[in-house]
């Protein structure tokens, strides 16, 4: 048989997965408090607070 067994290709899949979500979510990070998207977040945290429609009957 080959030399790759069920634990070794576990264990390599839970590190590999661990360190790829862990990109991922400094990716998103630093995209959420990059400078150049503060306005955009700024407008989108109040719009649900605006009130832009007619009065509900």
């Amino acid at each position: 048989m080959s030399g790759l067994s069920y634990e070794a290709v576990a264990a390599f899949a839970q590190q590999g997965g661990t360190i790829y979500f862990g990109l991922i979510f400094v990716a998103g990070l630093i995209y959420a408090l990059w400078p150049r998207h503060k306005a955009t977040f700024q407008r989108l945290a109040q719009l649900p607070l605006e009130d832009d429609e007619a009065p509900h009957v």
